[in-house]
Order: structure tokens, then C-alpha cells, then sequence
């Protein structure tokens, strides 16, 4: 699989370069390129952009407990399956709670659940996902666990290794290391 995801990545990097404006003018970066990746630096971090964003208190609180804020503020990039609170508020009050103050290190294997290496957009992966067929495309994530991705009645569903399924509500948030694209509910590893 991953010999799968270096193919595809390094597939869509050929085409995006060839189209490029500077496959054209032999510019180092464009004026266009310029304002996207200002544009990416001001949004700040996966880590700062959730932090701005009530929705994902509850996924900061994680990341904090697990210690992997400074993981998540590095370079990567990285494309992170953001929970909102509303999801994990379908976790029970106690479980959540021993995660975050007992568990911590079950909690860090939980959350790297939810992160790809990579900058993976909504477009590339529904076109993956496409390519796969039925079976769905199977995402790896930075904890070695995979996720399998289809579409259903429109909307990118991931299904974990125990079978729980989450919908991506909204994609392609920008961060300055990476991609959010935020889901309705936990996913949980093996």
C-alpha cells in the first residue's frame, strides 16, 4: 500500500509540475504561488488552526493531553480526520476522561489514527477513492493502522478497523503544515 501511496503522490506532483506556470516561465515561484503560500502561513499550524476554532476544543484538549501538540505543529505536512466535540461526545464521559488523564498513550495511538502523512486533498482523495472501486481506497495513517475510504451518496465515509464508520463534513481546511478535513465521529484503531 504504501508503494500505492508514493505512486499516487509522486504521480500527482508529475502533473501539477508540468502544468505549473513554471514549467512555462522557469519563474521560481509565481505571484500566484507567492499569495497561496502566505496565505498557508498565516493560517498557522493544524495545531494553532484548531485552537481557533471552538469546534475542535475538545481534539485540542486531546492533543494536548497526548503530547503530541509540538508532533502536530512540525512540519510534516500532514493531513489530519479532525473530530468535532459533537464526536466525541459520542464517546462516554468516563472513557473519555480516563484517555485523557490515565490512558494518555492509548489516546496518542487514537489520535495518530486520524493523521496521514502528506498533504492529501478532498479532490486527490475522492479520486483515489474512484480508482479503488468498490473495495474503497485504504488510507494509512502515522500509527500504521489503515482506514478504508468510499464514497456514499456523495460523501466520503471512513470505516476504521472495527468496523465504525465517520462522515467528512467539510475538507481542505488550510494550515501551514498540512490539510483538516473534519469528521463526525471518533475513529478507532484496532
Amino acid at each position: 500500500m504504501k508503494k500505492l501511496n508514493i505512486t499516487l503522490a509522486s504521480t500527482i506532483a508529475l502533473a501539477l509540475a508540468a502544468c505549473s506556470p513554471e514549467a512555462e516561465t522557469g519563474d521560481a515561484m509565481t505571484a500566484d504561488d507567492t499569495a497561496v503560500a502566505e496565505e498557508a502561513t498565516a493560517a498557522g499550524t493544524l495545531v494553532e488552526v484548531a485552537q481557533g476554532d471552538e469546534t475542535f476544543s475538545t481534539l485540542v484538549a486531546a492533543v494536548t493531553a497526548a503530547d503530541l501538540g509540538e508532533t502536530l505543529s512540525g512540519e510534516g505536512p500532514f493531513t489530519v480526520f479532525a473530530p468535532t466535540n459533537d464526536a466525541f461526545a459520542k464517546i462516554p464521559a468516563e472513557t473519555l476522561t480516563d484517555l485523557t488523564t490515565n490512558n494518555t498513550e492509548a489516546l496518542a495511538g487514537i489520535l495518530t489514527y486520524h493523521v496521514v502523512e502528506g498533504k492529501v486533498d478532498a479532490a486527490t482523495l475522492t479520486a483515489a477513492i474512484g480508482e479503488a472501486g468498490d473495495a474503497g481506497y485504504t488510507v494509512t495513517t502515522v500509527n500504521g493502522g489503515t482506514l478504508t475510504a468510499t464514497v456514499v451518496d456523495g460523501a466520503v465515509i471512513l470505516t476504521d478497523a472495527k468496523g465504525g464508520t465517520s462522515t467528512v463534513t467539510a475538507t481542505d481546511v488550510e494550515a501551514s503544515n498540512g490539510l483538516i478535513h473534519v469528521i463526525d465521529t471518533v475513529l478507532m484503531p484496532a
